[in-house]
């Protein structure tokens, strides 16, 4: 999922995000209300926000769902562009530069 920092706010690209489908995958609609539930804010056509306080919770709850086998990398993965610079500690075990 592409990422970004700004202002000391976690941004996830909407269009990288799962969506919840009724009837549809549990575990991909678990995830959906997993990452929803911990956001702080989460609009259906705009980035998802996530505070640093709330980061260590994200990073177990990435890991979590990638080490279940059910989603793929890119799924469970936060993508940084380069022109970040450094990936924040707890944020490390699940991020990549794009």
């Amino acid at each position: 999922m592409r990422a970004r920092i700004e202002n000391k706010i976690l941004l996830i690209r909407h269009e990288d995000l799962p969506e919840f489908k009724k009837g549809g995958s549990v575990v991909r609609n678990s995830y959906f209300w997993a990452l929803r539930s911990i956001a702080g804010q989460a609009s259906r056509y705009r980035d998802w926000e996530y505070e640093p306080e709330v980061w260590l919770a994200l990073s177990r709850m990435l890991l979590s769902f990638a080490e279940s086998g059910y989603l793929g990398l890119r799924e469970t993965l936060l993508e940084f562009p380069i022109s970040q610079g450094e990936i924040p500690n707890l944020l490390r075990d699940v991020s990549t530069f794009e």
